[in-house]
């Protein structure tokens, strides 16, 4: 980042206020009459009818349209581990991003604290007050059990966007990339360098998408995740194959995709180049891919290329995903965020590619040509079809599947 950015970066979050999210007021509080109904003695009146019937709280207060953005910082962005407190920013930042795009109210809440016992207890105290809870920037593995734990404890979706939401946006882009490179999801090979949260859940929502686990060759720092190890935890278990690759030279050999969601500049031409005829690259560290576009192009002339970066085609972006999947939760009243909800999601996204795109989303990426292809493969942050598409899914989705509270609002039907 240049220091020119560094001190825009800076001053964004310094002015005109410090940080990005300010509380407003949704009715009127003008008059002694409308004080008297917001507070004493008028207020009693949504208390009385909350504490016979609970449910209330989403017709009298914010709880149905609120979500908590929790961390407590020890896995910022790609920066590690950090503290609670220097998370903030990330939050208020996931807060703002709710607000832009799909209208969902957020607090965020930093919890200084790395014990999963204790952090899960915290959450759990104070899920009433929210319609959803938004797990952000926590480290694995120890995110994977909080966030079991906070399911089977709460009533209310709770939702790890470095999982699922990267996850959800990459099956999306990544089906559409194997159907222009003309590979079947069945008999794919993928080569995952990475093994953390996103890892995970990308490769569990790529087998609920049809892969095959026994094409998947996972790796983590000690090289090919397979079932001769001793050293791997429960979580990475799951991943382990029976195969004689060791190393990413290995792995590579004959892939037909290689997922990157590790660290910068760790895939090399020469491993590129061994890849299958017609390859797919999901270069997705951030702020430097594990291989520049430009290197790996260099080599493969027919490869389809993706990155984390919003200067590179094929942006692999949460935003995509996590606010429309809160907000099709939220308007149905959804208990939890399933499996077949983020499948739905990931074809939403999936399918809005193809669309003709609009000239307002053209002008606002530079005025160049935009339609489904090789560099087109996910729809862009700021394409407004992508609220109704993705939220409608996810709403369907949990009505079909049971755990939607309310009826599908009319808006969501087709």
């Amino acid at each position: 980042m240049s220091n020119d950015l560094k001190q825009d970066a800076l001053d964004y979050h310094a002015y005109p206020t410090p940080g990005k999210l300010s509380i407003e007021l949704s009715t009127d509080a003008l008059t002694a009459r409308d004080l008297a109904l917001a507070y004493s003695p008028g207020v009693a009146e949504p208390v009385k009818a909350i504490a016979e019937n609970p449910e209330d709280a989403y017709k009298y207060t914010m709880k149905g349209n609120l979500v908590a953005v929790i961390s407590n910082g020890t896995a910022i962005l790609g920066l590690g581990n950090l503290g609670a407190l220097a998370s903030k920013p990330v939050m208020e930042g996931k807060g703002l991003l709710f607000k832009r795009f799909a209208n969902v109210d957020s607090i965020d809440i930093e919890v200084d604290t790395t014990d999963v016992d204790d952090f899960v207890k915290t959450v759990e105290n104070i899920a009433e007050t929210f319609g959803g809870i938004n797990l952000e920037d926590i480290k694995a593995p120890e995110c994977f059990e909080i966030e079991k734990q906070l399911i089977e404890k709460c009533n209310i979706p709770v939702f790890h966007d470095d999982q699922h939401g990267t996850a959800i946006v990459t099956v999306a882009g990544m089906l559409n990339a194997l159907e222009i490179q003309g590979k079947d999801i069945k008999t794919a090979k993928m080569v995952c360098l990475g093994a953390g949260a996103a890892a995970s859940a990308c490769s569990k929502l790529l087998i609920t998408a049809g892969m095959n686990p026994q094409n998947i060759f996972m790796l983590d720092r000690q090289g090919v995740i397979h079932t001769g190890r001793t050293d791997l935890n429960k979580y990475k278990q799951e991943f382990a194959v029976d195969t004689d690759r060791r190393t990413l030279d290995d792995a590579m050999e004959g892939a037909d995709i290689f997922l990157g969601l590790s660290g910068p500049n760790l895939l090399t031409q020469e491993q590129a180049k061994k890849m299958a005829p017609k390859p797919i690259i999901f270069a997705c560290s951030n702020p430097d891919p594990e291989i520049a576009p430009a290197e790996a192009l260099a080599v493969l002339d027919d490869l389809i290329m993706a990155t984390g970066r919003s200067d590179f085609p094929n942006q692999v972006n949460n935003v995509l995903g996590f606010p429309f999947i809160f907000r099709g939760a939220l308007d149905i009243r959804a208990t939890r965020i399933n499996e077949e909800m983020k499948l739905a999601a990931a074809h939403a996204i999936k399918d809005l590619a193809k669309l003709e795109v609009p000239q307002g989303v053209v002008d606002a990426y530079g005025g160049d040509p935009l339609s489904y292809g090789k560099e087109y493969i996910i729809p862009k942050p700021m394409d407004e079809r992508l609220l109704n598409a993705v939220a409608g899914a996810v709403a369907r989705a949990a009505v079909e599947t049971g755990v939607a509270k309310l009826a599908l609002p009319e808006k969501y039907k087709i």
